[in-house]
């Protein structure tokens, strides 16, 4: 404890420069940590909200000093690795409220360049239904100094996709999750608690509106994956989450995006069709090893009959040449599509077939009786 708390206080060492807040809409400002930890200032505009997009929360004094100010902590360093998407509603609520309150809120994170930045984009996004650039224009009006890092650039436009929301069916959702964990499991080799919430439950065990759609294996007919467990992709693709290089200009940046747009456009006019050659999964809970290891072998429950591989790490590739990382995958031979409503349909029609030909023979059999 005294450890952290020393840590804090060489924290607190560096300049954060003079102080600097712009008011991007009506009640709205961003700035940095001086201006965060001005207390004279904030009293002055009657600032109610505090939200803290920082490695360290604001300094226990400013509390102390305004103890009707309401604020929120939210840890996250600038890296383009961070994780700043899953934040992003609980930011807009906390914004939200306190506007909504007539309050007055101060977003902010060290420098008030990156961090608080995004949250403040991610803010107008979804307020006002804009695009990332449209929303990324409407604050550079308001202060010069902004500048996301690649990585939160990347999160925001994938906001922007899943319509400025959480959308845990988007594909390109499970795949940033599953890079996130496969970070942590790169530096402990085992996967973090905190991500075990990415292992789906094992679909032979749904009981409750179990998916008709399924695959399982092929010598003992055990279900090992449900179509929503499927991440599809296409020939050649590169289904990997990745931010862009911190050592590129902004300028190659929107051209490598430029170009990246004109590929894209130009192979999905000329492959739509998903490939099949390989089955690639979300992590399952009938997978047991993936929990411990870097990387191993899916062998099924049941027969443990092999039926694929795993590896957090290198990811592995399609022989259509698509490339996935983290991947879990399942070889086509070893496992079967099944539809299993059809399959209740069947067992139900041969189920009704023997009972009218029992009821038949009884018939029958009455008859000759009766007739002796």
């Amino acid at each position: 404890m005294a450890q952290d708390e020393e840590s804090k206080l060489i924290r607190e060492d560096f300049d954060a420069g003079p102080s600097s807040f712009d008011e991007i809409e009506p009640d709205l400002f961003l700035g940095n940590l001086t201006a965060a930890t001005d207390v004279e200032w904030l009293k002055e505009i009657n600032m109610t909200h505090v939200l803290t997009v920082d490695s360290c929360p604001l300094p226990r004094k400013i509390q102390e000093r305004l103890p009707n100010l309401t604020v929120k902590y939210i840890q996250i360093t600038d890296m383009p690795r961070e994780d700043l998407l899953t934040h992003l509603e609980d930011s807009y609520e906390f914004i939200d409220q306190a506007l909504k309150s007539n309050g007055r809120t101060l977003v902010h994170c060290y420098f008030g360049v990156s961090r608080s930045v995004s949250v403040v984009i991610a803010y107008i996004m979804k307020k006002h239904r804009k695009s990332f650039l449209d929303a990324l224009e409407i604050v550079k009006q308001k202060r010069h100094f902004v500048g996301p890092n690649p990585g939160f650039i990347a999160q925001l436009k994938l906001y922007e996709e899943m319509d400025f929301g959480i959308d845990n069916t988007n594909v390109q959702f499970k795949m940033y999750r599953l890079q996130i964990a496969a970070d942590k499991v790169r530096k402990v080799k085992i996967l973090p608690q905190n991500c075990i919430d990415l292992i789906k439950p094992d679909p032979a065990l749904t009981t409750v509106r179990p998916e008709p759609t399924v695959y399982r294996c092929r010598k003992c007919r055990r279900i090992v994956a449900s179509a929503s467990n499927i991440l599809p992709h296409t020939m050649h693709q590169r289904h990997i989450w990745r931010h862009v290089s911190s050592k590129r200009t902004s300028k190659q940046i929107k051209e490598g995006e430029e170009g990246a747009e004109r590929v894209n456009v130009k192979k999905e006019n000329e492959m739509t069709e998903l490939c099949t050659k390989i089955y690639f999964v979300e992590p399952l809970a009938w997978m047991p090893d993936i929990m411990h290891n870097v990387e191993g072998k899916l062998n099924c429950p049941k027969c443990n009959t092999k039926l694929g591989s795993f590896s957090w790490i290198a990811g592995s590739q399609c022989p259509c040449g698509s490339k996935i990382a983290p991947a879990f995958y399942l070889v086509p031979s070893k496992v079967d599509w099944s539809n299993a409503v059809q399959n209740v349909q069947l067992k139900t029609r041969a189920s009704l077939v023997s009972t009218n030909e029992s009821c038949a023979s009884a018939r029958i059999l009455w008859t000759k009786e009766s007739t002796k």
